[in-house]
This record gives C-alpha cells, sequence and structure tokens, in this order.
C-alpha cells in the first residue's frame, strides 16, 4: 500500500519530465542517461519511453540507441514560439552561402542549449546529435560556453565525453580555450566533433547585446584554414543577421 504522506509521481508526471529531460539533453540520449538524470527507475523510464514514441511525442534516433522529440510536439512548440528565420534573413543567409561556398548554419542559444535554427540546403548537418548535445566538442556550443558566467553549470557533472582524439575534456583546459574565444569573438572546432570535419562560429547578439545564437560555417578539417579566412566576412554577416533573426 502506498504511503499518502508521500508524493508518487503519476503517467503523466514522468511522462512530462521525460519530454522537458529529451529536450534539455539533446537528440539522441538514451533510456539509461534519461533515467539517472531523472532518478527514475529504469522500468518506469522504459515504459513510458515506449509509450511516448508509440504516441508519436517522441521518436527514435535511426540507431535506435536514443530520442528526440517527435512530430506531434511540433505544434505544442510552434503555439508557443515564433519564426525565427525571417525571409530577409533568408536572403542574407544565401548570399552568404554564394559567398563563402562552405556549409553556412544558424542556431540559437536557448536556456543553456544550442538548437539549430537554419541548416543550410545544399551541405546537410553533420554530427546534429553531437552538436546539440556536447556543448565542450562543438564551435557554437563553445562559443555559447564562453559567454556564459556559470558556464560550467552547463556541462554534465559526469566527465565530459571524448568524442575523438581532438576533444577537449579538461576544464581547466576549456577553461583557457573559452577564454580565447571571448578575446577572439569567434570560436572554432577542428576534429573536436566529428573526425574530418572543421567549423568557424561567430556570435548572433540580440537587441541587449547579449549572444543568444550563432552564425557558423563548416567544411572539411583539410579546409581549416580557409574557414579560418572568413571569419571577417562572416562577422559582417552576422551583424545584419542578428537583427532580423534575434
Amino acid at each position: 500500500m502506498r504511503d499518502p504522506t508521500i508524493h508518487h509521481p503519476s503517467s503523466m508526471s514522468n511522462a512530462m519530465r521525460i519530454i522537458e529531460a529529451v529536450a534539455a539533453l539533446g537528440l539522441g540520449v538514451t533510456a539509461k542517461e534519461i533515467a539517472t538524470a531523472l532518478h527514475m527507475p529504469p522500468a518506469t523510464a522504459y515504459r513510458t519511453l515506449n509509450s511516448l514514441v508509440g504516441e508519436e511525442y517522441l521518436v527514435r534516433t535511426s540507431d535506435l540507441r536514443g530520442f528526440g522529440l517527435g512530430k506531434r510536439l511540433g505544434g505544442l512548440i510552434a503555439a508557443v514560439t515564433t519564426a525565427s528565420i525571417s525571409t530577409a534573413a533568408l536572403r542574407r543567409l544565401a548570399e552568404l552561402r554564394d559567398c563563402v561556398r562552405f556549409a553556412v548554419h544558424v542556431t540559437a542559444f536557448s536556456s543553456g542549449s544550442v538548437r539549430v535554427l537554419d541548416a543550410d540546403p545544399d551541405h546537410p548537418l553533420r554530427a546534429e546529435r553531437e552538436l546539440v548535445r556536447y556543448l565542450h566538442a562543438s564551435a557554437a556550443g563553445k562559443l555559447l560556453l564562453a559567454h556564459r558566467t556559470e558556464w560550467r553549470e552547463l556541462l554534465p557533472r559526469t566527465p565530459l565525453v571524448k568524442l575523438t582524439p581532438h576533444t577537449i575534456t579538461d576544464l581547466a583546459a576549456l577553461q583557457d580555450e573559452l577564454k580565447t574565444i571571448r578575446n577572439n569573438n569567434f570560436s572554432t572546432q577542428i576534429e573536436e566533433l566529428a573526425s574530418q570535419l572543421a567549423c568557424v562560429a561567430v556570435p548572433l547578439v540580440d537587441a541587449n547585446g547579449d549572444t543568444t545564437g550563432a552564425l557558423c560555417i563548416s567544411g572539411p578539417s583539410t579546409r581549416a584554414e580557409a574557414l579560418l579566412s572568413h571569419v571577417a566576412a562572416i562577422r559582417e554577416y552576422a551583424e545584419t543577421l542578428s537583427p532580423l533573426i534575434f
């Protein structure tokens, strides 16, 4: 018999907590990670996850190991958010994409996480799952961390995941990297997120001057120097794009 003095989460409560966890932890989060983060019995987590997938509130990733937000949440999200990419912004992005000949993506920072606002239609976004989950490994993620005073609170309490041999997982080294990013006002990742992939990200700011997103260009790591040569150009585009997006 249940003790009436102790709160027992309902099935609905568990479902909402899991949806929130998937949104916070990012695309590809596993059932084990969800159960651990929520201090939820694994059996309860697995049962609720299966139900949410069946109802299309969540989806399984292509490798069947993780989960992401499902299409039925699209209407709910649309009801409380407004479109972020205007026609004018899309035109400017098209100009930049024609200019640099690299993949150009726009990300936004929300509640200490990275989400993709506009992916280059001609260059598929590589390592999206890792991009939204591992702030310490991506150019956009490091840019977010660099502009947050309490950046350590945005990282997991567990050791940082080493996605490649080049991923920074030492907190002291990461702190030095973030200081460099603040000084340079742009960030890079060269084979830290995925092998043979490089990226440069510059800030997108809101009306208050706060960094609320990133304009990113990416390409093969063998072209890292060419990517860096475009920093000045993408900064100029970022200045005109920021008020059109945020």
